[in-house]
């Protein structure tokens, strides 16, 4: 099968036009740079600019160890996998490796259906040329070709029990269960015998000590898929059944419920599933990171007609004029995947980077994978009007909360445990001279010689640098940030401080 040239990427690479405009709104250390305390980060694209696009993340811990592969996303109606997978790709290690795929059928993820081109996970035994699904398999099976360990992650109907309960709960059920194509077998390849069975169970006990509501633990579920009385003989033809039988590795489908309404807590036992999964193979993680926010498009950066490209901010409306060609050359937004941009009636799903000709008014639609998170309504232009129907405001305040960067929209509160260290990176705001704008954590001090009330970019120790009576209320729960221009407060953000212990991650 011919393959399709590689792109491969160790740091994120910007278009030079994109640094300009990131430069003139002050955005330049949004640009996401691998974690520096991994021993290393690798991100491949393959079949690049194809609905078939496929991005895999290779990330090496500090000690040497075995490869786990996370796939998500294989079955495009199903987000709690790939919400989960999504999650460890910039996760560092300490000992051991993971190939992480969070979206292997982008495509089908973005129409919410379960594949486009049929079952992508029936597809491993023997899939046509022609198939459109061909090339992505083909990748999926280098790749467990290349690791020690395979979890494919799922949501499956009802809630998998080895008795008949009722219709939602039963044998032929998947959801919360850990589903293994077999108990045990020899594996050649590792000179060994793999308890697939014990080692579900264990993770099993682990995971369910911490979820308090009983109807919501995880079982194994044995599929047997070689026996001629199975209940699954389709699962022949999947990734878990050709890891365990063409390379002899452990593999298992790691399915959450449906039923369970809130993809929050589905991602939740998804990441509890895997992080037990990595205690038993010894792959140890540095600086886990598990937050789900609610997506949100900040702006996109367009050129019209080649011209110098600009920045057009969620909600605000673009005006060109009719028979104009737009280029999306980027999109800003509170994730760094999974994003598309689909200017409605001119292309596809995916319009990011594509010249496309506008013929009549229309939208340019922002999603993260299948979620609206955006928009701009793109106009034509009447006489003098203006390119883009801005107005003067603070539009978000860039901090970093132990390295971990967030965008906060005005009068938007973040909440840090104390002791956290919190440094303020910059401003966006439109049509303000920025070195009139001064921000000022209230009850903290940056320049110690002469306090200008400017604080951007000091470290700020929540447990040591905070002056109690400036915090609102006095009792050192909550400090405002105070954005000002000629002494005028235009905007204002807060931060609040727990004392609460924080909860591990995945619990």
């Amino acid at each position: 099968m011919a393959r399709q040239r590689q792109n491969v990427k160790t740091k994120k690479k910007i278009p030079r036009d994109v640094l300009i405009i990131k430069a003139s709104v002050l955005l330049v250390l949004l640009i996401v740079v691998p974690c520096a305390v991994c021993a290393f980060q690798q991100h491949h694209v393959f079949f690049q600019n194809t609905q078939r696009e496929l991005h895999v993340y290779r990330i090496y811990g500090e000690e040497p160890g075995k490869t786990l592969l996370i796939i998500g996303g294989i079955q495009g109606n199903e987000p709690g996998g790939y919400l989960a997978a999504d999650l460890y790709v910039e996760m560092s290690l300490k000992k051991g490796n993971l190939i992480v795929v969070p979206r292997a059928n982008f495509s089908s993820i973005l129409r919410n259906v379960r594949g486009i081109n049929g079952d992508m996970n029936r597809k491993f035994v023997d899939v046509s040329e022609t198939d459109n699904d061909a090339q992505i398999i083909d990748k999926l099976k280098e790749l467990i070709s290349e690791s020690d360990f395979l979890l494919n992650l799922h949501d499956g109907s009802g809630f998998y029990c080895g008795v008949w309960q009722s219709d939602l709960r039963n044998p032929k059920r998947y959801g919360q269960s850990i589903i293994a194509d077999c108990e045990r077998f020899y594996s050649q390849k590792y000179n060994k015998e793999f308890h697939l069975g014990d080692m579900a169970t264990r993770v099993s006990n682990r995971v369910n000590a911490e979820i308090k509501n009983e109807g919501h633990h995880f079982h194994f579920n044995n599929h047997r898929t070689s026996s001629h009385d199975t209940l699954h003989a389709e699962q022949r033809k999947s990734a878990t059944y050709f890891a365990v039988t063409q390379h002899e590795i452990p593999a298992f489908g790691i399915e959450t419920s449906k039923s369970i309404r809130s993809p929050r807590e589905r991602v939740r036992y998804q990441t509890m599933v895997i992080n037990a999964f990595m205690h038993e193979f010894n792959i140890i993680p540095e600086q886990p990171s598990i937050a789900l926010p609610d997506p949100m498009m900040k702006y996109l950066i367009a050129s019209v007609k080649d011209q110098a490209p600009l920045v057009v901010y969620n909600g605000e409306k673009l005006f060109i004029e009719e028979g104009d060609e737009i280029n999306i050359i980027h999109v800003e937004a509170n994730y760094d995947r999974g994003i598309t941009a689909n200017i409605i009636g001119a292309g596809s799903y995916n319009d990011l980077r594509k010249t496309l000709r506008i013929s009549k008014e229309t939208e340019i639609i922002i999603k993260k994978d299948n979620m609206k998170c955006g928009s701009v309504p793109i106009s034509f232009r009447k006489g003098s009007q203006q390119v883009v129907s801005a107005k003067p405001r603070v539009r978000y305040l860039i901090v970093a909360v132990n390295k971990q960067k967030r965008a906060l929209v005005p009068d938007e509160h973040v909440t840090v445990q104390r002791g956290d260290v919190l440094v303020i990176r910059d401003l966006v705001a439109t049509s303000l001279k920025h070195h009139r704008v001064k921000v000022n954590f209230k009850g903290f001090v940056g320049n110690k010689e002469y306090n200008d009330g400017e604080d951007r970019g000091y470290p700020i120790h929540t447990a040591k640098d905070l002056m109690i009576n400036y915090s609102l209320k006095g009792n050192g729960k909550c400090y405002p940030i105070v954005i000002s221009l000629r002494k005028k407060t235009i905007a204002s953000f807060f931060v609040d401080i727990s004392d609460e212990p924080a909860q591990a991650a995945g619990r």
